[in-house]
């Protein structure tokens, strides 16, 4: 049998991923990218770059801080860009908002006053109607301020999302996430306060020092509010202490492997026993949870707008975004530069996407969904069957127990292994080319 591969060996939440994009040599206008693409049902994104503390295991593009009236001119630059972005979409055919939603950092670093006019940009500017599609917004505890939320409830959010990661001190302290459970819980009731229909509850396995005991005590905090989603993430940033004192660091790495994936099924088997449903690998909502507001819009299909130097855009045949760094510095640097530019019309930064490599996004955004694949509609989409497109890794899933053997005919599912491995599954779908350019990739 062909050895697994690692179970952690990448979070997929996009392909290509951004250390695949490069930059676009011949620039190309926003407005040609978009002529000929559906406009009916696109999804927005806004990123705000700031957070209050750069927690241990980050590494999202976002800064520490604003001084100097930083997010006054980040907003401005949002403003501009998102004028430029909605000028290039045009109105011969039909423009129209599915979805939004604000992320980082954490947007609600924002003053209360700034996110009215992020929301005033969103609406204004893009001409989302906030009101009638699904607003997903990320906060955290210390940022989940009353007037705030207030702001994003009035102007329509239907899911509030906070970043807990351990109800238990000693495991935040050790992911260099400093906070007071009592802290938590107050913003928690903030946020149950304001009457937004879904809270989801972000938390974390695989911290250095948790046990099943302690992993237990933040999964029932989290039960405690009821929330209507509960997202599991696994760490991804190697204790400094535990398993750094191994000698070998392949025992090490085998080690946290199967302290993760034994939490991880701890966390799933007591949130299926508690009234949820496995939605992927890393979500779970409450069966009895409504939906949070129409959405049509799917992610293997349909367009994204995104707005902030952080954020990517997709269309059929280009994703792109502005230049990528983790490095602090960098990121203050790539952040002054974008408060700085005057024209947002062109795409800076990006990769295209031919039909192998839209095939393989398909397959791996759907696959990665715990409802699995209806094989008729890849066959629909590509006229070709995802069997013959992606044979010996289906084979190989096969092989491995991750493809589950009491699917309905016709869809392709994992099984619950399949999912519990879904970040060493994905990686196995990426293309040739895309491997090359995320080795290559120099980081910075």
């Amino acid at each position: 049998m062909t050895p697994t591969p690692r179970p952690y060996r990448s979070y997929v939440y996009a392909y290509p991923h951004k250390t695949a994009y490069r930059a676009l040599p011949e620039r190309p206008e926003l407005a040609a990218l978009w002529a000929g693409e559906p406009k009916d049902a696109l999804s927005l994104y806004a990123h705000i770059p700031f957070c209050e503390v750069r927690c241990g295991f980050c590494n999202l593009f976002t800064r520490i801080g604003a001084p100097d009236e930083l997010t006054t001119r980040y907003l401005d630059a949002l403003d501009r860009q998102a004028a430029a972005v909605r000028e290039a979409l045009g109105d011969a055919a039909p423009v129209r908002f599915a979805t939004a939603a604000f992320g980082g950092g954490t947007p609600t670093f924002l003053t209360a006053a700034e996110l009215e006019r992020l929301c005033d940009i969103a609406e204004k500017r893009m001409g989302v109607d906030l009101r009638a599609v699904p607003l997903s917004v990320e906060t955290s505890p210390a940022t989940a301020t009353a007037d705030r939320l207030a702001v994003l409830a009035e102007r329509g959010a239907t899911r509030l999302s906070i970043g807990v990661q351990s109800f238990v001190e000693a495991e935040a302290r050790a992911a260099v996430r400093p906070q007071h459970r009592a802290d938590v819980e107050a913003a928690l009731g903030r946020i149950r306060d304001t009457g937004v229909p879904v809270l989801n509850i972000d938390l974390i396995y695989g911290i250095d020092g948790q046990t099943e005991r302690s992993w237990r005590v933040s999964l029932d905090a989290a039960l405690a509010w009821r929330p209507e989603e509960l997202y599991l993430y696994p760490l991804y940033v190697r204790p400094l202490t535990g398993l750094g004192r191994l000698q070998d660091p392949a025992a090490a790495d085998r080690e946290w492997d199967e302290r993760r994936l034994r939490l991880y099924r701890y966390g799933r088997d007591h949130l299926l026993a508690h009234g949820y449903e496995q939605v992927s690998m890393r979500m779970f909502r409450r069966t009895d949870a409504g939906p949070a507001g129409p959405d049509d819009y799917a992610c293997q299909t349909d367009g994204m707008i995104g707005l902030g130097c952080g954020a990517r855009s997709y269309t059929s045949a280009l994703h792109y975004s502005f230049d990528y760094a983790v490095d602090m510095r960098e990121i203050r640097s790539i952040i002054d530069a974008y408060t700085e530019t005057e024209d947002f019309s062109r795409a800076e930064v990006g990769r295209a996407v031919d039909g192998d490599e839209a095939r393989r996004r398909h397959l791996l955004q759907s696959l990665l969904q715990a409802e699995g694949m209806p094989v008729a509609e890849y066959e629909e989409r590509f006229g070709s069957s995802p069997f013959a497109d992606f044979g010996p890794e289906l084979a190989r899933f096969e092989e491995y127990g991750w493809l589950a053997a009491d699917a309905p005919a016709g869809l392709l599912r994992l099984s619950p292994e399949g999912l519990a491995h879904s970040d060493g599954l994905g990686p196995e779908l990426f293309s040739p080319a895309v491997r090359a350019a995320m080795a290559a990739y120099e980081a910075r």
